[in-house]
């Protein structure tokens, strides 16, 4: 597949972080990276939030599907625009397959245990607080779920789910200590675009 790879042009020092270490597992999969959406087959978008709009409404303008990794704005908005051109945009706060089991069992001890706080904690430049990720998780899970959120340099992205009941609790981590973790959750999403239906479709979970 060709693919448009959002915030991967080596060996620029504008090379994001997470696309520095997604763009070399693309390419050993298969894939080849292109720079227009003429020549694409799909576009993967893991930039910032104040540019993933604009980046996903090209690619759907284009006609080609997207993979958006990017968080701290509204999927929502392009949905509309998503369905009308018949595209199919695939989202998730993380690519992680662990987060995803992570949240999957958050979800499910939140049904059993009386009360849950969230700790994420993440690297000092990441600019949405709180995460993604422990935004969807504390939708799904069961009551009102405290989130705090750390940002300090030395970390990558990290989320600690405590439960607690009488006399007991209950703690769930995921850790993620490269950025290569999220490479199978993104060619995983590629691999299942032709099979989403057009507009937004949230969250690996859905394709696993």
């Amino acid at each position: 597949m060709k693919v448009i790879l959002n915030g991967w042009s080596p060996p620029s020092p504008v090379t994001g972080k997470v696309a520095a270490a997604l763009g070399p597992a693309l390419e050993a999969a298969g894939h080849v990276l292109v720079a227009t959406e003429a020549e694409a087959d799909a576009m993967v978008d893991f930039t910032a939030p104040s540019a993933a709009e604009a980046n996903v409404r090209r690619a759907i303008d284009a006609g080609i599907p997207s993979v958006v990794g990017t968080t701290g704005w509204s999927v929502d908005a392009i949905d509309a625009a998503a369905k009308a051109a018949g595209v199919p945009v695939f989202f998730a706060a993380n690519f992680a397959i662990g987060a995803v089991l992570m949240m999957r069992f958050a979800v499910e001890a939140s049904r059993y245990l009386d009360a849950a706080e969230i700790v994420e904690l993440h690297h000092a430049t990441k600019l949405d607080s709180p995460s993604g990720t422990a935004l969807a998780t504390a939708a799904a899970m069961e009551g009102e779920v405290p989130i705090h959120s750390i940002r300090l340099p030395g970390l990558v992205a990290h989320q600690e789910v405590l439960l607690g009941g009488p006399g007991q609790t209950l703690s769930i981590r995921h850790d993620t200590t490269s950025r290569e973790a999220f490479a199978p959750g993104v060619l995983l999403a590629l691999r299942k675009l032709a099979e989403l239906p057009p507009g937004v479709t949230v969250g690996l979970d859905a394709l696993l």
